[in-house]
């Protein structure tokens, strides 16, 4: 007798057949609290023979060909990242094959920390929420690059599920015995199936839109969070708001839907139709007003337009750039440096070892990834924008849009369209940006002020490191209460510039508002957490605390860092400080300042102020070793750390009220300045120019 929840399956599947062909057909009834699946897969086979994976946890029930004879499937191994493949030898002339699975799927993880959610995960299932992840192995998939689907989803009546697409049909429960039955269909071309599950309340609100039925917006919140005042309609307004945003800038919306997903894990996810993003985060008030929209965006780059991996990830530094750094750059002028100076520090934090070149990106595992992916990318397309004309700029995208929409597309097909849209050739400007791993460094190398016809010229030589790249650098020219800033087409190691100027130039400034992708000086680098978070070798020690202090501290170590971090005994922590390597110390407070004083550096509370005795715990960074201290109050403030800490490498310091960080900051930075000097007298030009040739004009302090 077959199972009562494949015969469940079957009997969806056979409501599925009068609707249009899709590629693959999914019936799936899930049980949450028991985490069983039993799922039936129709989809085409490719050839005679079809491999398929699936995670380990499911096995094949029965398979069958398309006139009902059934067909033998066999394991052919296991693949190593917990999935195994399925062998199916089909008669001849059959090009579909329906497939019944099934099994108890793992238990959802809440512990997992968002590095952990980023770098994959198996499908899991528990009554507070279930995630079958694209990529997981829940479901065949089909020998297609990029395919259309329909899901007919069960699930007990307290339940709710999503999948990416237009939902075409929804029974609610009537009874406590009734379940929860929807169906979606994604008829555009898509290359995964996500499905997500929870004890969720649903709110709705139709969008028009002119010409076409009315945009379906839905969040699913488990009830504490649906009942928090205002929120769920917050987050509908907003996301109208991103929505019609986005299709002025860049054309229509492609879907018919789009909703707000709560997760038991720590997700930021952007998928077609919605964004599924933790429970916890939905609740900071910054995501509305930054994080929602770079997830809206997401529906035309990265799901909209697929991305053509071969030659490197362009989505995210496109999204990032339209969402997060434009609204930074409307918010004000300093808010838009800010976020600029924030990428160049986290780039530098980086060894130049572990510099990628921006082809190189594929998607968000560390911080190494995060830093070009998003970062470098996003200075790219201010750069190009600079060069283009934002007239220009705006237009490639909507160029760029109507040509790739639900296809593939490489950074080639984007130069394509900036360049038809500016009229010019942008090969070299892409190629360098994309294969460069440097982070030029620009300086002074001399800088004289002569007297001219129209008042004053300036004879300005910058210098870069070798190989040479080819940037356009804006430089700050001042003089008294004067300034001007002019941009340097600088091509080789040294290069040479003139301006005429109505004031007496005495200083000069490099790129003072950070719009350049370089190595920032050393002025403009306090030291901040993301050197500790991406060290090649990092290394740690505890001072203080009982044993749970020392487990907690472990587990902090093993969160905070991105590689396998040495633990030290406290006696090796002058020699560590010698080594000059990144090093964090772990402790109470009382124990921290011990430590600090017994080499010489400054206690924490000459370090932090006033903020010394705030908080239950307080990290700040130490110039010489250098050295990260983290002191906290006990074990339970320290635990409360070890999800939270690595989210804040951009800063200097923080104060922690458990888990929420009530203080942080950046230590003093500055743009060095260089100064000007006047031209010699002629009868004694030749000399000095010859004793200062290839020097560089020494920085002092703004």
């Amino acid at each position: 007798m077959m199972p009562r929840a494949w015969l469940a399956g079957a009997l969806l599947l056979l409501a599925l057949a009068a609707r249009a062909a899709v590629d693959l057909d999914l019936a799936v009834t899930l049980e949450p609290a028991t985490r069983r699946l039993e799922a039936i897969a129709e989809l085409p086979s490719g050839g005679r023979t079809f491999q398929f994976a699936l995670h380990e946890s499911l096995s094949v029930r029965e398979v069958q060909a398309p006139a009902g004879q059934s067909v033998a499937a066999s394991l052919a191994g296991s693949r190593g990242d917990g999935t195994r493949t399925w062998r199916i030898a089909l008669p001849a002339g059959v090009d579909r094959v329906r497939i019944a699975y099934g099994g108890t799927l793992p238990a959802t993880e809440t512990g997992r920390d968002h590095r952990q959610v980023l770098q994959g995960q198996p499908p899991m299932a528990a009554a507070a929420g279930s995630f079958l992840a694209a990529g997981s192995g829940w479901y065949p998939q089909p020998p297609l690059a990029l395919f259309s689907y329909r899901v007919r989803v069960s699930v007990p009546g307290e339940q709710r599920a999503v999948v990416p697409g237009s939902l075409r049909l929804e029974r609610l429960p009537r009874t406590a015995a009734d379940r929860y039955e929807a169906e979606f269909e994604f008829a555009q071309p898509t290359d995964g199936v996500d499905l997500m599950a929870g004890p969720w309340r649903v709110r709705e609100r139709l969008m028009a839109r002119d010409g076409v039925s009315p945009l379906r917006l839905r969040t699913y919140f488990p009830p504490p969070l649906d009942g928090e005042p205002g929120l769920a309609e917050g987050y509908l307004a907003d996301s109208a708001r991103y929505l019609e945003r986005y299709s002025a800038l860049i054309g229509a919306y492609p879907y018919d839907a789009f909703s707000i997903v709560a997760s038991p894990l720590p997700t930021g996810l952007g998928m077609p139709t919605l964004t599924y993003i933790g429970v916890d985060v939905l609740r900071l008030p910054f995501i509305r007003a930054t994080s929602l929209g770079h997830e809206v965006l997401h529906n035309w780059w990265g799901n909209g337009v697929h991305v053509d991996a071969r030659m490197g990830n362009w989505s995210e530094g496109l999204t990032t750039f339209l969402a997060d750094y434009a609204y930074s750059e409307e918010r004000s002028l300093a808010a838009a440096q800010a976020m600029r100076l924030a990428w160049l520090r986290d780039a530098a934090a980086l060894p130049a070892s572990a510099q990628p070149a921006l082809r190189d990106f594929r998607s968000r595992r560390h911080g190494a990834e995060a830093t070009v992916g998003y970062g470098k990318a996003a200075m790219f397309f201010l750069a190009l924008r600079d060069q283009i004309g934002a007239v220009a700029f705006a237009q490639g995208l909507r160029d760029f849009w109507q040509a790739q929409r639900f296809r593939h597309a490489s950074w080639d097909d984007l130069r394509r369209a900036f360049e038809h849209a500016a009229g010019g050739d942008l090969r070299g400007v892409f190629e360098q940006w994309l294969s460069s791993r440097q982070l030029p460094v620009f300086t002074v190398d001399d800088a004289v002020a002569s007297r001219s016809p129209s008042g004053h010229r300036l004879r300005l030589t910058l210098r870069q490191g070798s190989p040479a790249l080819a940037v356009r650098l804006p430089v700050e020219i001042a003089g008294g209460t004067d300034s001007v800033t002019r941009w340097v087409d600088v091509t080789g190691e040294r290069s040479l510039a003139e301006f005429d100027l109505d004031f007496l130039p005495e200083r000069i400034r490099i790129d003072p508002e950070a719009r350049t992708w370089r190595r920032l000086h050393e002025a403009e680098l306090p030291l901040i957490l993301r050197r500790w978070v991406g060290a090649l070798k990092p290394r740690w020690l505890v001072v203080g605390g009982d044993a749970a202090f020392h487990e907690a501290a472990e587990t902090l170590a093993g969160r905070f860092f991105e590689r396998p971090a040495a633990r030290l005994a406290p006696a090796d922590l002058r020699a560590a400080l010698a080594a000059g390597e990144a090093l964090m110390i772990v402790g109470t407070p009382a124990a921290v300042d011990a430590a600090l004083l017994a080499n010489g550096l400054p206690l924490q509370a000459q370090s932090l102020g006033a903020n010394a005795t705030r908080g239950s715990a307080q990290v700040w960074t130490v110039e010489r070793g250098p050295l990260l201290a983290v002191a906290a109050r006990d074990a339970a403030a320290l635990r409360s750390l070890a999800r939270p800490l690595p989210h804040y490498g951009g800063q200097s310091w923080l104060v922690f009220d458990g888990a929420q960080a009530s203080e942080r900051g950046l230590w003093p930075a500055e743009v060095p300045v260089f100064a000007v000097r006047g031209e010699a007298p002629a009868a004694r030009r030749r000399r000095p120019r010859q004793r200062t040739r290839g020097a560089a004009v020494a920085p002092r302090s703004s």
